[in-house]
């Protein structure tokens, strides 16, 4: 009984182990695969002016649209007042 005990042991022991081996793989390459060593992307960026206004470039990260929108800070503001 000692014997089949010991052997029950071994064999939870080693697959324990092999759990734990093939989950620190799966991390391992979750965690390489996620990092990105490029450097942020800018998101806005002016590409114009009409008036006294900014034409700023809005890129979505991850995404293949850009949207434009005119900035003109507080001029707008302060003619309305």
């Amino acid at each position: 009984m000692y014997d089949s005990n010991r052997a029950a042991a071994i064999e939870f022991v080693r697959g324990a182990g092999f759990v734990i081996l093939i989950t620190g793989i799966f991390f391992g390459f979750v965690l390489t695969l996620g990092k990105s060593d490029s450097a942020p992307v800018q998101k806005f960026k002016v590409v114009d002016h009409y008036g006294t206004c900014a034409v700023v470039q809005y890129t979505p990260p991850q995404r293949a649209e850009s949207v434009y929108f005119l900035d003109c800070g507080n001029q707008h503001l302060e003619q309305v007042r």
